[in-house]
């Protein structure tokens, strides 16, 4: 009889330089380095090259990284135009992940080039695209124009200007150039782990971040974030949440944003967005959100013995830079790509096809077969 485990929790699937969750001491790696030795110093960009070529860049490497990625930014046409004919009522998410799969069509060299430099450019490609699709959407379906996109913007500053259609300011560019600092790798999640096990068949990058995407969308991974406004939202207030925590743990419901599948201790991400939440509530004026997380983060540690994960930050952190709720997993998926790209090609450099066994509890077998005639009803 073979040991079980449901979800695959405990199982080591593979070995990886990328990153390392480690939930018992509330610490996250990313190629021998601390999230809070990056997080503030490092940018996105040094953070992508750190994942791609685990090392940091120095100021040429990085500076040709950064022209790459702006090299690649402008979407095939077919593209706008599905973006400009999407249903406006569409997730953003679902968006994303039909026009990244799109991408695939406009690459004339998909199946006949698969060595891992060709792979390596179409991760550039990818990741200098994602941001660019979640605005140009969000533009299209509130009925503005399409800004050119520029070269002379980093990621998180580019994504700010296509969204809003001016210049960002410094301190919210940097802003959210931390939160994708924060969201870029996280060891083996579900997500990540789709990539995979997709690019494990030797299919192309673009079928492997399809499936990332589409795994990320589900309430149990990033769309835990969205979860987090949706729950606030309805509070309200702050006089409200004590009420609000009690009645939901009465009838066993999820509080979103609380407790980990890894971390048993506080994820090492949320007091670093806290900290920024705090900072940008008292900087707008409507402190609430904060104040309410606050609380409820307390009541649950308090009465549950959980901490909250970096989707409960995150949320209030989107939230106050003005970013539309519905966008939040979208942000996740822009800095999420660079890790993901990243064990695609760390998956392509020594690969082993995912087959996983199952344990089979259907009927004895042993069965004949009845003619449908003569089934009874």
């Amino acid at each position: 009889m073979s040991v079980i485990s449901k979800g695959l929790e405990g199982v080591v699937a593979t070995d990886t330089r990328l990153g390392d969750v480690r939930g018992e001491e509330g610490q996250l790696i990313y190629c021998g380095y601390d999230i809070n030795e990056l997080a503030g110093k490092a940018s996105f960009e040094e953070v992508i090259y750190l994942l791609w070529h685990n090392k940091l860049p120095n100021h040429s490497e990085l500076a040709e990284l950064r022209e790459q990625l702006a090299g690649e930014r402008q979407l095939p046409d077919q593209v706008i135009e599905f973006l400009r004919t999407t249903p406006r009522t569409a997730l953003p998410i679902d968006v994303l992940r039909t026009a990244i799969s799109m991408l695939g069509l406009h690459d004339p060299l998909r199946t006949a080039d698969q060595s891992l430099e060709a792979v390596r450019r179409r991760a550039i490609s990818i990741t200098a695209k994602v941001g660019v699709i979640i605005a140009y959407f969000h533009r299209t379906r509130n009925g503005l124009d399409l800004p050119a996109v520029r070269k002379d913007l980093s990621e998180a500053g580019h994504f700010l200007y296509l969204l809003d259609g001016k210049e960002p300011s410094k301190k919210k560019t940097e802003t959210l150039d931390l939160a994708y600092v924060l969201h870029a790798e996280h060891g083996m999640n579900a997500s990540t782990f789709s990539a995979r096990v997709t690019i494990s068949t030797l299919t192309d990058i673009y079928s492997a971040i399809t499936a990332a995407i589409g795994t990320l969308k589900g309430p149990l991974h990033g769309g835990a974030n969205e979860g987090v406004i949706h729950m606030l939202q309805e509070i309200g207030t702050p006089d409200r949440v004590d009420a609000y925590i009690d009645q939901a743990l009465a009838q066993k419901k999820k509080i979103m944003g609380i407790g980990h599948r890894v971390y048993k201790v506080l994820d090492p991400r949320a007091p670093i967005l806290k900290a920024m939440a705090v900072k940008l509530s008292g900087e707008l004026g409507e402190p609430k959100w904060i104040e309410m997380s606050e609380r409820i983060a307390a009541l649950m540690k308090e009465k549950k013995g959980l901490h909250a994960n970096v989707d409960f930050y995150s949320a209030t952190f989107y939230y106050s830079l003005g970013i539309p709720t519905d966008l939040f997993t979208c942000i996740f998926a822009i800095s999420r790509t660079a890790g993901w790209t990243a064990h695609v090609l760390e998956q392509l450099a020594d690969n082993r096809l995912y087959r996983p066994l199952s344990e089979y509890t259907g009927d004895p077998v042993g069965k004949n077969f009845v003619p449908i005639d003569q089934r009874k009803a």
